[in-house]
Formats: structure tokens, C-alpha cells, sequence
């Protein structure tokens, strides 16, 4: 069946392009497997909840009428305002939002750091954009600019909220705008397009204009809110829409609220970790596996002004595809922060494959956390971001990424083991440290089946053909330095404790992982049989000796004080350092450049484009290698998983960025470089 809707229609015709339903709630309602919904021209401000799925055969569409453009909105238009001095105030019934008033709400959830004030659920919004909640009456009729946000001449629109058992007042300095005109909004709804009840399989969104959501704070081991999401579903397609302005998460592929809702912050009992655990043994308890969730395609879309996710999901994102999206301004306010703040922020990203994005201007562009395993992560293009560009946290691996522009002033950060960087343009530092403290899951190879649980010692990596790019000029001393989780402040001694997580850092290169045996050194597994053999003794390096004691002390293996907290081996080889960028000492055939480098690029925000110039091409022809492979890549030492793609086919890097033939060689970094060149990324 093919149904309509219109503006001028009426929920008592047939739904039929003559006659068509007024609402996409009654659509929804009535929609089953194989059936269409065509939203036609206009502003429908109302929560889709749809009450059926489809099947993997038909699915239910929902899509915006071709050239028309159709908004889902949370929000409400506020007419009624009065003058209060300077400032103006409306006093709204509590009957008015029905069962959820978000102006009732407070934000709140496990892993929110924000906690020395309150922040609300709804947002005020003047022309369309989000003003700046404040504690009391006095900052609005005073307001302060912000020090922190992206916009903070706008920072002034400020507003604040009383709630009595009758009546919701809204109190906003508009300055100098007048309310009365139809240009203000407040929230209402805390979903766009999102069904109440989990197991709505297969249904496809398209085409739309969806924003101003009341979502709530979105962690792992809570119902994960979205303005739009599946809820705990299979074979989601959201596509070609437009998103903004959501309270947390724009599209939400996480989990559902029976397996665990904010036990750590309510109980405060157990750590945060070991909450996040029950939850994954609860959802295998409850069908969590490919057959039952997951599989969501989430592509095209343009992703904007959230405050804690453009896309977030825990459990509910595996065997996803993520691509062709542009994500940016996510937690551009700056008002709140927590740990589940980024461009893309996913739990047990099994199996997933986050490709062809341009992520911008987050706090964190992707962020992986716990059971990243088959996951790939390739061709994104990410900058501007107040941490790091990816990050791979407490994961087993194997994880791959692969022919990524990474251009912000932090590239790559991880707490993880068995990530393979491939072909891969860094422009910032790469961080690394240990988590002796959290043990996570790995899984059975492309299943959600659990196959052993253990903490992260670091290493296992893998580095071949990329390109590390330091700024010229960069004064920075090449000593090795520790930044902090968050936010990279540069720790000092006694600010490093088993319990601060923090990072070693060095400026741009794989110094970083200079503590870490090579794959030439004896193998801890080896170490560690030969003390069991000698009753727990270490046995004695097997070096020759030296006349020089310095150099016997200098040869002695790494892992000579081998514990269970040593790092594994990591493998790298044919890298290219540019403008004194650090090389790992141990790596196979580093090529390194003092003082030159073959590429240069440019970020015009004006223009809003990205410009790459390679004007030295030799310097990245005559260092072409061999053409990587899963035969070169090998396996994840804990999964014991091949680095392979998620259909179990072998990694066959014999292809660029832009799909270019390598053929029997790669040139190292995401471009088949044949001579001068200059690419351009548009970020409109």
C-alpha cells in the first residue's frame, strides 16, 4: 500500500495521494511490511512511533516526497509572551506537554561529568537556534558570555525555568527580538521519529528535516535516547536526512532500557566497567546477536548542533554501515560534558564499517569503545576536533583503519590492542596507554557470542604506509609527555596514578610506542614459559656479551623485566616521517625527512573546503611498497581473529582513497600518487 500525507489532508480520508492522511503518526499507525509512506510538503510537529516493522523482503519506507521539503520537529512555536523589564517571560499550563514536560526534566545519566548544576531536557530556540539555559532570572537579565562555546557572541541569548504543580514559566532575553512574531520555539517532544517498543525490524527513513529533540543524556548502560533511532531493532535504514538539534544524540542505535538504566549513578554501588558488563550479559540474554539486532545502515546524512552524539549506540550499532554522512558542532554549545561525547560514539561496534564521513569540530570525532572487533574505520576525512580525531578504547581488536585524513592537533589515541593503521594521512599526535583496570569482553569471530574477557597491557598494533605530517616549525621538544583522557592537558608526575589513565604522547609520529617490544624480541608467551620451566626464575638473556656494560645493558630484551602488565610486540614498516616527525625505533625501513615534506594542506573554513597539495610526489612514489594484505596483517593476539572484513573475506589494500588501482605497490598514505596533485573536500 502506498499512503500519502499531506498538510491539507485529514486522519479520516484513506491515506490515499487524493485523499491523504494529515499526520505520519496515522501512517505509522496503520503501516505494515511492504508499504510506503510519502510525506508531501510542510512542518509536522509530532512524534512518529510506529506500531509494526517490516521484513528483510519489505520493508516499511517512510520518505519525503521527491524536491519537497518536509521538517519532523520536537518543538513547538510560543506566541504568547509577555514583557518582564527587559527580558520577556510566558507562563504555559503543565496540561500543555501532556505526560513529559521537559522543561520538568533534569539531564542526567551514568558517565555525565556536568554535575554542579542542573540543565534541562528542553531548549528554548530564537530563528531556529538553540539558546543557552542559565541557573536563575539574574543571568538572564544579565547574561555572561561564554568562554567555552563555539558561538559565543550568541552565548547572551540566555534563558531560565520555573515548573509549579500547574504552570511551566519560561523566562528568555531575546535582545531586542520580539517573541510575539512567531520566531520562538520551545521543545516539546523528546523524539522525532523513534518507536516506543523495541523489535520494529526494517523500516527505512528518507529524505527528511528532523530536529529540535529533548533526548536525554544517552550512556551505555542506559535506555540510549536518539531523535531518531530503531530502539533496539534490525535492519534500519536512515538515509539523506537532516538532523540538528537534539538535546544529546541525534541518531541513537543503542540499547534498550531493561538491561541496565543508570545503575551506577542511582545504586552508586560497583564500578562503572562491571555495570557495563552486566549490561552486555544481559542483552545475550535477551537475543542480543546478529539474527535479532543490529545490521542498521545509516548514510547521507547531514548530522549537526547535538549536545552529546551525532550517532551513538551500544549493543544495537553491530554489524552496522555508517557512511557518507557529514558530522559536525556536536556538543558545540559546550554546556554539559561527559564521557560519550563525539562525531560518532559506539559500544560493541562489531563487525561495523564507518567509511566516506567528514566529521568536524566535535570534542571527539569517532570514538570507539569497548569490543571494537572486526570493526573498520576508513576513507573518513576529520579535523577541528578538541581531542583527538578516532579513538579505540579498551577493545581487543582486531580493528582496522584505514586510508583516514586525520588533520587535527590530536589524530589518534588509543587504550586498546590490536588496531592495524593502514595507508593513513596523520596531521597530530598519537597518544597510547594501559588500562590494568577494566577487564572487557572479546568475542567468537563476527558473532556477539562472548569467548574470554581481559584487561590491556597496549601493543599489538600494526602501522604500515601512512604518513605523519608535523606542523614545520614545531618547537616542541621530542621528549615524551602525558596528556589526560580528557580534554589532553599535559599531566605532571604527580598527577599520574594507576586510577588517571594517563597517556603517553610524543608530537607527531610512532615514538610513541618506543617501550614496546618490536616483533624481533622475544615473545612474552616465550618469556613466560621458560620462567615456569626454571621454577619462576627469569632465565638470563641469551644476548652475547660486550666488553661495554652500557652496551649489554642497551641489548638486553624487552621484555628482561617481563610482568603481566608488559606490552606486546607491535609491527611497523614503511611509514614516512615528514618535518622531523618521530619514527618507532624499531621499526622495518622508516623513511625519514628532517626537513621536507611531500604534502601541505589548508582547512578554509571561509569556503568551507579542505585543500590537500602533494608538490614533492617523489618523496611518496619512490617509497612505494608492497600492497598490504590480511596474510601481512596476521591476528589479533587475544580474538585470535584474522584482520579480515566483516564477511570474513581477506584485507586487499590494492585500492585509494578514491578507488584508484595501486597496482603491484602502494604509495604510502591514502592517495595512489602519480605526480602533483591537490585534492578538495567540501564541507558545506
Amino acid at each position: 500500500m502506498n499512503y500519502h500525507v499531506k498538510k491539507t489532508g485529514s486522519n479520516l480520508n484513506p491515506g490515499t495521494e487524493e485523499q491523504p492522511f494529515l499526520t505520519i503518526g496515522k501512517a505509522a499507525y496503520v503501516a505494515r511490511p511492504g508499504d510506503v509512506i510519502t510525506v508531501h510538503e510542510g512542518v509536522y510537529r509530532e512524534w512518529v512511533n510506529p506500531k509494526c516493522g517490516g521484513t528483510s523482503s519489505q520493508p516499511i519506507i517512510y520518505q519525503a516526497a521527491e524536491g519537497e521539503n518536509v521538517v519532523i520537529s520536537g518543538a513547538e512555536l510560543i506566541t504568547d509572551w509577555e514583557k518582564d523589564g527587559h527580558i520577556w517571560k510566558t507562563v504555559i499550563s503543565n496540561k500543555f506537554f501532556g505526560d513529559f514536560n521537559p522543561y520538568n526534566e533534569k539531564l542526567f545519566g551514568d558517565w555525565l561529568f556536568t554535575i554542579d548544576r542542573v540543565f534541562h531536557l528542553g531548549d528554548v530556540y530564537l530563528n531556529g537556534r538553540s539558546m543557552y539555559e542559565v541557573e536563575d532570572i539574574e543571568d538572564v537579565r544579565k547574561p555572561k558570555k561564554s568562554k567555552t562555546s563555539f558561538e559565543p557572541e550568541f552565548s547572551v541569548y540566555t534563558w531560565c525555568v520555573e515548573v509549579d504543580d500547574d504552570n511551566t514559566t519560561i523566562y528568555a532575553n531575546f535582545h531586542g527580538e520580539d517573541p510575539r512574531n512567531g520566531n520562538v520555539e520551545i521543545n516539546v517532544r523528546r523524539f522525532c521519529f523513534w518507536p516506543e517498543n523495541p523489535g520494529r525490524n526494517y523500516i527505512t527513513v528518507r529524505g527528511f528535516t528532523m530536529r529540535q529533540a529533548a533526548t536525554q543524556w544517552a550512556p551505555p548502560t542506559a535506555l540510549q535516547e536518539g531523535l531518531i533511532g530503531p530502539h533496539w531493532s534490525k535492519g534500519w535504514v536512515i538515509e539523506n536526512n537532516i538532523i540538528s538539534d537534539s538535546k544529546c544524540s541525534g541518531i541513537s542505535l543503542g540499547k534498550e532500557e531493561s538491561t541496565g538504566q543508570n545503575e551506577w549513578t542511582t545504586l552508586f554501588t560497583k564500578m562503572g566497567h562491571q555495570r557495563e558488563q552486566e549490561v552486555i550479559f544481559r542483552a545475550l540474554n535477551i537475543g542480543w546477536n546478529k539474527d535479532n539486532i543490529g545490521s542498521h545502515i545509516v548514510r547521507g546524512n547531514r548530522i549537526y548542533n547535538c549536545g552529546q552524539g551525532g550517532i551513538i549506540g551500544h549493543l544495537g550499532c553491530a554489524f552496522s554501515l555508517i557512511e557518507n554522512n557529514h558530522i559536525y558542532n556536536i556538543r558545540h554549545k559546550r554546556e554539559f560534558e561527559g564521557a560519550e561525547v563525539a562525531g560518532i560514539k559506539l559500544h560493541a561496534a562489531i563487525d561495523t564499517v564507518i567509511r566516506n564521513n567528514i566529521i568536524h569540530d566535535s570534542f571527539r570525532g569517532i570514538w570507539l569503545d569497548w569490543q571494537a572487533q572486526g570493526t573498520r574505520v576508513c576513507n573518513n576525512v576529520l579535523f577541528g576536533h578538541d581531542s583527538e580525531d578516532i579513538m579505540v578504547e579498551v577493545s581487543h581488536g582486531p580493528t582496522m583503519l584505514d586510508h583516514n585524513i586525520m588533520l587535527s592537533g590530536h589524530a589518534f589515541k588509543t587504550l586498546s590492542h590490536s588496531c592495524a593503521l593502514v595507508h593513513n594521512l596523520f596531521a597530530g599526535t598519537i597518544s597510547v596507554a594501559n588500562e590494568l583496570n577494566r577487564h572487557t569482553p572479546y568475542h567468537v569471530p563476527h558473532s556477539t557470542a562472548v569467548a574470554g574477557m581481559t584487561r590491556f597491557t597496549g601493543g599489538d598494533d600494526r602501522y604500515y604506509n601512512n604518513i605523519f605530517l608535523r606542523e614545520k616549525g614545531d618547537s616542541r621538544s621530542d621528549e615524551p609527555y602525558h596528556e589526560s583522557f580528557f580534554g589532553n592537558d599535559i599531566l605532571k608526575p604527580e598527577d599520574i596514578t594507576p586510577f588517571s589513565a594517563a597517556f603517553l604522547s610524543y608530537p607527531v609520529g610512532t615514538a610513541v610506542y618506543n617501550h614496546c617490544p618490536g616483533p624481533d624480541d622475544e615473545k612474552p608467551w616465550e618469556r613466560m614459559k621458560k620462567m615456569f620451566m626454571s621454577g619462576g626464575k627469569p632465565p638470563k638473556p641469551q644476548e652475547e656479551k660486550s666488553d661495554n656494560k652500557d652496551d649489554d645493558e642497551a641489548a638486553k630484551p624487552a621484555y628482561a623485566s617481563l610482568s603481566a602488565n608488559s606490552p606486546l610486540a607491535v609491527y611497523m614498516e614503511n611509514n614516512i616521517y615528514f618535518n622531523r616527525a618521530l619514527a618507532y625505533i624499531k621499526e622495518n625501513n622508516p623513511k625519514l625527512y628532517e626537513d621536507d615534506s611531500a604534502i601541505e594542506f589548508t582547512i578554509d573554513r571561509e569556503k568551507k573546503k579542505i585543500v590537500i597539495e602533494v608538490s614533492k610526489p617523489e618523496l611518496l612514489i619512490d617509497n612505494a611498497a608492497d600492497i598490504i594484505t590480511t596474510d601481512k596483517l596476521g591476528f589479533g593476539y587475544h580474538t585470535e581473529q584474522l584482520f579480515e572484513q566483516a564477511d570474513g573475506s581477506p584485507y586487499y589494500f590494492d585500492s585509494d582513497f578514491f578507488g584508484k588501482q595501486r597496482g603491484d605497490s602502494g604509495v604510502p598514505g591514502p592517495f595512489q600518487i602519480t605526480g602533483k596533485e591537490k585534492f578538495e573536500f567540501s564541507f558545506e
